[in-house]
């Protein structure tokens, strides 16, 4: 392989759909595969996306709603944390 140095992840794709595609694509996978932070345990590293938006911590078990590709979205920010446990 070897010829993936500027797109990275996104070199799965091959010389498909376009450089500039591919860099857009490249910078969302490196975002959704980051190693990310529980909210709740605050563990890093055991965050996974179980489907578009639902994320979930392997540690501690917890499920929460974020964003399609980070669990807490830049939106987020600005509101404060409602956290409802049970």
């Amino acid at each position: 392989m070897g010829r993936t140095k500027v797109v990275k992840i996104a070199g799965r794709y091959g010389a498909r759909y376009g450089s500039t595609l591919r860099k857009k694509v490249r910078d969302i996978l490196m975002k959704r595969y980051a190693p990310h932070t529980c909210p709740f345990c605050g563990y890093q590293g055991k965050v996974v996306r179980v489907s578009t938006g639902l994320w979930m911590c392997r540690k501690c078990g917890n499920k929460w709603a974020g964003g399609a590709y980070v669990p807490k979205t830049e939106v987020a920010r600005y509101f404060p944390n409602v956290i409802v446990r049970e």
